[in-house]
């Protein structure tokens, strides 16, 4: 009988030591190294099937960042002098040598990001609006990563409802409310704050923050 209750605890022991295990620490060392300063986004690559996910993402970028204590060079601004030097989309652009984008524009750091997922799917009982984004920063004088970051938010209409009527209601008022307000640029800021903000990998604060280096 003993059999059983051993086979019973040592499988219990070993949950429990799979739900106390640490999560290695990132290692920030890179970035100390290379701390920057200021950060140039260039247009998200898109591997979604969004057509307009690249521009709307790179709409919600630049105040996160800002606000983690970075100079971050006016994204349109980039977009514009990009194309205007015949880079007509993000795929060229994230083409172009760092040593010609410091050149440019003097950024201490480069933020490539790419677009995994964007937009929302409707299914028969509910909807979920998903995006995911990845981003590497590069340091322009030495080509090194620095750091690198990868996340996913999702807002389903199911989310608190209780029964099957709940959820079909909230599928046909989301399915509504979409034809009026992109609900995807909600998503993908709170992916940012999850990409950029979080506490294990996220990216440290900048120079300009009043908190800058404190955080580790």
């Amino acid at each position: 009988m003993r059999a059983p209750f051993l086979a019973a605890a040592l499988a219990l022991a070993s949950c429990a030591l799979v739900s106390c295990a640490t999560v290695e620490p990132y290692d920030y060392t890179l970035f100390h190294t290379h701390q920057p300063r200021s950060v140039l986004v260039l247009p998200p690559l898109d591997n979604s099937m969004e057509v307009d996910a690249t521009y709307a993402y790179l709409s919600t970028v630049t105040v996160p960042l800002a606000e983690r204590g970075y100079y971050v060079f006016p994204v349109a601004v980039v977009d514009r002098m990009l194309r205007d030097n015949g880079l007509p989309g993000p795929g060229e652009m994230h083409q172009v040598p760092l040593t010609r984008l410091g050149e440019i524009f003097g950024a201490d750091a480069v933020l490539y990001i790419t677009l995994h997922d964007w937009g929302t799917a409707y299914r028969v009982l509910d909807s979920a609006t998903e995006v995911t984004a990845e981003g590497s920063l590069v340091d322009v004088a030495s080509g090194t990563e620095i750091w690198h970051g990868k996340h996913t938010a999702v807002y389903s209409s199911s989310s608190g409802a209780n029964s099957i009527s709940e959820m079909l209601v909230g599928a046909i008022v989301n399915q509504i409310m979409s034809s009026v307000v992109d609900r995807s640029l909600d998503v993908a800021r709170e992916c940012n704050a999850g990409l950029f903000c979080n506490d294990h990998d996220g990216l440290l604060l900048g120079p300009r923050h009043e908190d800058f280096g404190e955080d580790g």
